[in-house]
């Protein structure tokens, strides 16, 4: 991919922080120019040592009204993106597309009272900038966090998760927020186990949560690995929950930008 000079920035890398051999948050300056949508994702690109650049879309972990961008990565072994990102350090130039992009925003409903977030592995992120943001707060009586990972120690940003009820700005509305963790490959006190698809199947994911998925009152976002999203989206149609497009309004969104 080739992308002009004029179309992007060229930001500082400010912090990075391992969770696990395989998973890193990062944090970078922020362009006053950059502007984005709550769920959205920008291209990053880093230099490789030939001079060339490499890109990959990656969402916002941060708020739309943050100063600076959280980003979550994996890292994919012998990748040509996530080798050369995760050798950066504080201090080290990482470029940002000058354009956000996705649709896994809360446009995509045009009702709705209880809004359910599926996601897994990095998939969390675009979630946790759509809570940080106060426009769901307001629009749902309801908000329950599904955060799916193989194991406990790949559960991040599980600090921003427990602190986000009680910020000052959600004074009264951060009872609003239920959050069910996932594991599943091993068995841990306080999450569920077993795959999301299994989960909804068996209603065990709806009796956690104290809530129905129904077609009425649900809004399902999904985000993370390409076949939970194919799975969930397939259990949800049986269940008459089908994708929101532009002209036909629905109940499930999607991200696909793996």
């Amino acid at each position: 991919m080739t992308v002009n000079e004029e179309k992007f920035t060229r930001q500082r890398l400010l912090d990075v922080q391992t969770l696990t051999p395989n998973l890193f948050t990062l944090r970078t300056t922020r362009d006053p120019g950059f502007r984005f949508a709550a769920g959205q994702f920008a291209r990053l690109g880093v230099r490789k040592p030939s001079g060339s650049i490499v890109w990959r879309a990656y969402s916002m972990v941060s708020a739309p009204h943050d100063e600076f961008l959280d980003f979550f990565s994996i890292v994919v072994p012998d990748g040509e993106f996530t080798s050369e990102l995760s050798r950066l350090e504080p201090g080290d130039e990482l470029l940002v597309d000058k354009q956000s992009f996705g649709f896994l925003t809360l446009d995509r409903f045009i009702d709705g009272r209880d809004l359910w977030l599926l996601g897994t592995g990095t998939g969390i992120a675009p979630f946790l900038s759509i809570l940080q943001d106060f426009e769901v707060w307001q629009r749902f009586e309801r908000i329950v966090l599904v955060y799916s990972a193989r194991t406990a120690s790949e559960l991040a940003y599980q600090q921003l998760i427990r602190e986000l009820p009680q910020r000052d700005y959600l004074e009264g509305l951060g009872s609003k927020l239920t959050y069910l963790p996932v594991v599943t490959r091993e068995q841990v006190p306080g999450a569920l186990n077993g795959r999301i698809t299994t989960l909804i199947e068996s209603s065990e994911l709806e009796r956690a949560a104290d809530l129905q998925l129904e077609p009425e009152h649900s809004r399902i976002m999904l985000c993370g690995n390409p076949q939970m999203i194919e799975d969930t989206r397939a259990l949800l149609k049986t269940r008459d929950m089908n994708l929101a497009m532009t002209r036909r309004p629905g109940q499930v969104a999607v991200e696909n930008y793996w």
